[in-house]
């Protein structure tokens, strides 16, 4: 029923789990596949869309990169997500298979419900959802909270009476997924990685596949081809604010913000880890991503930290033309002092 339509994978997950690092690896092994990218995130500057742009891979060409940075994917799909759908529609050289890397902090949920819209359904399905899990975040804690330890706090605290917003969107990307990667599971020994399994399973009322990544990475035929149709299950994979809804609740993003800082080049790269690491700390930032000139250097410099790991690499030469300098994205709960952590950054980059 589906052979004539383009299969679409949605890439989903929370804050560094290694979404865009899964896409690479993916488009380094496609056989031959034409691929197209849609990129959302959160914030007005496209870090993980600058990683896959000239990235000098085959199947991954300029056009078929498309960003959508205007907000998240799950709140703006009429306005951003089915025109951007209904234009690679009309391209007379269609893709082969269309790959969406949601924002970090997206529902899923409403991105799949969107496939269900006239003059999309026609012509492409949701092969599957895959939901990448950080195992070493999941097995320290950082983003799943211990529910024993909520139950004595609601019962210490009479104030709170939700889930906090980071395991309510944990949870609804993990209900939504026909397949679940847990990334990084080099990192966790084999009894820490049994205890994430059972800590992700027991979050959703469905069982989707599990499977481990480790640093090589998966076969592209792992993760295509699932020929799941999920938009035709969206009603039985519900997220909390869905659940909210019908009970007359609102649904916003105002748990979460973001923005950018800039800068010139950088002279000591170790030195920038060490300060960047203690402002996290201090100010309990969830995730900082983004591009540094280094002086002296002809490439670019990639920093991607969560929490207490941060990650630096020189990903590619600076193009000739090319505006350098450097630019990070802060993404936090809201009510974060952005302008302590702005001030911070500006002078740990000096």
């Amino acid at each position: 029923m589906h052979g004539s339509k383009i299969p679409a994978t949605v890439i989903t997950g929370f804050l560094g789990a290694g979404k865009t690092t899964l896409i690479r690896n993916l488009l380094n092994n496609t056989n031959g596949k034409r691929i197209a990218l849609i990129i959302n995130e959160f914030g007005d500057f496209g870090v993980d869309g600058g990683l896959l742009k000239n990235c000098g891979i085959e199947n991954c060409r300029d056009e078929d990169v498309i960003e959508l940075n205007n907000g998240c994917i799950c709140c703006t799909v009429a306005d951003d997500f089915i025109p951007t759908m209904e234009k690679l529609l009309e391209r007379d050289d269609r893709p082969d298979h269309i790959v969406i890397e949601t924002s970090g902090l997206a529902l899923p949920q409403p991105l799949v419900s969107a496939f269900n819209w006239p003059g999309i359904k026609t012509s492409v399905t949701v092969d599957g959802v895959v939901t990448v899990v950080d195992s070493a975040a999941v097995a320290a804690g950082r983003f799943a909270v211990d529910e024993a330890r909520i139950s004595a706090q609601r019962a210490a605290d009479g104030a709170l009476d939700h889930d906090s917003p980071i395991e309510e969107l944990f949870e609804d990307q993990i209900e939504a997924a026909d397949l679940i990667i847990l990334s990084k599971a080099d990192l966790v020994d084999e009894a820490g990685l049994d205890e994430v399994k059972a800590n992700v399973s027991g979050r959703s009322r469905r069982r989707p596949k599990m499977i481990t990544s480790r640093l090589e990475g998966l076969p592209a035929e792992v993760l295509l081809g699932l020929g799941s149709a999920t938009e035709s299950d969206i009603g039985n994979r519900k997220s909390h604010h869905e659940m909210e809804h019908e009970s007359g609740a609102e649904h916003d993003h105002d748990e979460f913000e973001s923005f950018a800082v800039n800068s010139g080049a950088i002279a000591d790269p170790a030195g920038v880890e060490e300060r960047l690491r203690a402002i996290i700390a201090a100010h309990d930032v969830l995730r900082v991503k983004g591009f540094a000139e280094v002086e002296g250097k002809p490439m670019r410099l990639v920093i991607q930290a969560v929490g207490a790991r941060i990650d630096q690499y020189f990903d590619r030469a600076w193009h000739r033309g090319e505006v350098r300098g450097t630019r990070l994205v802060v993404i936090g709960l809201h009510g974060m002092d952005q302008q302590s952590i702005r001030a911070e950054l500006v002078e740990a980059l000096a």
